[in-house]
């Protein structure tokens, strides 16, 4: 089993008719990656706090479409946190938040994971939003302390950050060196300002790089570099590319790679094929409106 950990949220999207309206739609890092991990065929559990108002039933309502594990999410009374991106003509997105009182970020720490629970993914929001940004910390630390593959993509939203130089302290000391794999955008990583040697050397056995319409790159901790370009298609938003990406590389890790990646085994890891996976995810997803990850029927072949 994959474990996802993080925000589920309603993306209000602006459509082209009537003019200036938002259509509220299921998002959220987290959210997108677990859905896209259901979708694909993955044995996934969602590991969050929930509101119980309309918005967060049909976040859940999702999921379970979807095939997800919905064990782990704990529910609350509260709001459910609202994100407004405004998109560019190329489809890439930025955001606004209304996250105060929000119930997602009022996530506490759970009891051990399934005892099938392989790997674990979290991201986003999540890594910052106190104080349950503390109790994902106090998750990743124990799970990888148990052997986990553990993914983290910081997926940066800087009006959420009060204090840029705290949160890169923190990722680069609280977090990264409970990570198996950091992803993160270039965007991410001209934020964060370090360098891929750096990220290696602080615990990851790999950074995988999203590079839009460049393709992907991995680096590993043994010195080996391999990319995957990425699929031409018609975009017509970005919204859940990198979080379709996650999904991607969790699938393919978690079979015979995982102990390697995680520093647990010696079974090679095949990151051609698993970055060209990713790539052709990404691209799929990258051609709806909105996060709409592929199944796995339309990745075959």
């Amino acid at each position: 089993m994959i474990v996802v950990g993080g925000e589920a949220l309603i993306d209000l999207v602006p459509v082209a008719e009537p003019p200036g309206a938002l259509l509220p739609r299921p998002g959220g890092g987290p959210y997108n990656t677990a859905l896209a991990l259901g979708r694909l065929g993955a044995e996934v559990a969602f590991c969050s706090r929930v509101s119980t108002d309309g918005f967060g039933e049909s976040l859940l309502a999702g999921l379970r479409s979807a095939g997800v594990d919905l064990s782990l999410v704990q529910r609350g009374p509260e709001p459910t946190t609202l994100a407004v991106p405004s998109l560019a003509p190329d489809g890439s997105a930025s955001y606004g938040f209304y996250v105060e009182g929000t119930a997602d970020r009022l996530f506490t720490l759970p009891p051990a994971l399934p005892a099938g629970a392989r790997a674990l993914a979290l991201g986003t929001c999540s890594l910052v939003l106190e104080p349950g940004a503390s109790a994902y910390e106090a998750l990743v630390r124990r799970e990888s302390r148990r052997g986990l593959l553990t993914l983290l993509d910081p997926n940066i939203r800087p009006s959420l950050i009060a204090d840029p130089d705290a949160y890169r302290t923190r990722f680069l000391t609280g977090l990264l060196p409970y990570a198996s794999v950091l992803k993160l955008s270039e965007e991410d990583a001209r934020w964060l300002g370090g360098r891929v040697c750096d990220w290696l050397a602080a615990g990851p056995s790999a950074v995988v790089l999203t590079r839009g319409a460049a393709g992907l790159t991995v680096w590993t901790r043994d010195g080996e570099e391999y990319s995957a370009a990425a699929r031409p298609v018609a975009v017509a938003d970005t919204i859940g590319a990198g979080d379709t990406v996650n999904a991607a590389l969790m699938h393919r890790l978690a079979g015979a790679g995982a102990g390697a990646v995680a520093g647990t085994g010696t079974d090679p890891v095949d990151w051609p094929d698993v970055l060209a996976y990713a790539a052709h995810a990404a691209a799929l997803t990258c051609t709806r409106a909105g996060a709409e990850p592929p199944y796995a029927a339309e990745l075959s072949g």
